[in-house]
């Protein structure tokens, strides 16, 4: 029987004060210690440099993580897995992350985003300011490439604890709320999990090609 590589899961997501890149550093903590290969990859920022200085927390959280790669096509079609972030905007998908998806379209039509696993995280400035729909519609797009949308779900008792079954999410209070360790523990576990669902469909399909 032939050896079966490790998932690779890529995340894929947009911050601009940190929340939600946090989260994606903690989505990765237990995707690598559930085995897999993970690339860690921001989107590009569109925002004028006037907005970002008009937010200190914004322009130093784009200085901190300017060496972060950005994220590129092909690392979409390297993965296994791909688990998208962002904050709410409007109770939606942030511009920055939604216009990479849009860029996504040649390979949506060559059929190369389907059959791979996805899910999502959110962070918003207020407790009840759109994450379950800001979730719901990222997920949209799993249903037009083909994908098998892996959700957190109540899998865990840390779901129970966190209540988040579409994805970790945060909400900081305007900035007066951190990360506490439920979450960071719901981000990994989230993470953990796309880990276990890939690498069973991986072997799966090693199988049945062996």
């Amino acid at each position: 029987m032939a050896t079966v590589e490790k998932p690779k899961v890529a995340i894929i997501y947009y911050s601009s004060t940190g929340n939600t890149h946090a989260l994606a550093q903690a989505v990765a903590e237990g995707a690598e210690k559930a085995g897999a290969e993970v690339r860690l990859r921001r989107v590009a920022e569109l925002a004028p440099a006037e907005a970002i200085d008009s937010n200190p927390a914004w322009r130093e959280h784009v200085e901190a993580t300017k060496d972060i790669p950005l994220a590129q096509h092909d690392d979409l079609l390297w993965a296994d897995a791909v688990i998208f972030g962002t904050p709410t905007r409007y109770g939606n998908v942030a511009s920055q992350l939604k216009q990479f998806i849009d860029t996504l379209g040649p390979l949506w039509s060559e059929g190369k985003l389907a059959d791979k696993v996805y899910s999502g995280f959110v962070s918003t400035a207020t407790a009840h300011g759109g994450r379950e729909s800001t979730l719901l519609a990222l997920y949209n797009t799993v249903h037009h490439f083909g994908g098998i949308l892996v959700t957190p779900g109540y899998t865990d008792p840390i779901q129970f604890v966190t209540g988040t079954p579409y994805g970790p999410s945060h909400h900081d209070g305007n900035g007066h709320n951190p990360i506490g360790e439920d979450t960071v523990e719901s981000a990994r576990y989230a993470g953990k999990r796309v880990t276990q669902v890939a690498a069973l469909l991986k072997a799966g399909r090693a199988a049945v090609h062996d």
